[in-house]
């Protein structure tokens, strides 16, 4: 959701449909670059299935509330063999600290919003 933040569209009308743009978007992104992408989102939409959507590996927090995907997230990390590999996207200060003291990177929320933009018209 930080990443849907980032760009002031007037998302917060329909939070559900900003979910299904945004893995439209990551699916164009990834078949463009090659990478894996996988998102975890707060909320569920209805019309979004968890797991393999096109190329990107859509997950829902297994938690609810502000930041209910940080846990999911960080334990994603922890449990990758090389999280030196992973990006995290995020403009939240305390899950950044807890990825990267795990050996991931770390990327704003801002800054990758608009490289998806450049990459994805």
């Amino acid at each position: 959701m930080n990443v849907i933040g980032s760009r002031p569209d007037r998302w917060w009308n329909d939070p559900d449909k900003a979910v299904g743009r945004l893995i439209d978007q990551l699916d164009r992104y990834g078949s463009r670059t090659g990478e894996a992408v996988t998102v975890v989102f707060d909320r569920h939409p209805a019309d979004v299935a968890p797991g393999r959507n096109g190329g990107t590996f859509v997950s829902f927090a297994t938690r609810r509330g502000r930041n209910a995907a940080d846990h999911d997230i960080v334990q994603m990390v922890a449990k990758d063999g090389d999280p030196s590999a992973l990006t995290v996207v995020t403009s939240d200060a305390d899950l950044a600290e807890r990825v990267t003291g795990l050996g991931a990177r770390v990327r704003s929320s801002g800054s990758f919003r608009r490289h998806l933009d450049d990459s994805t018209g």
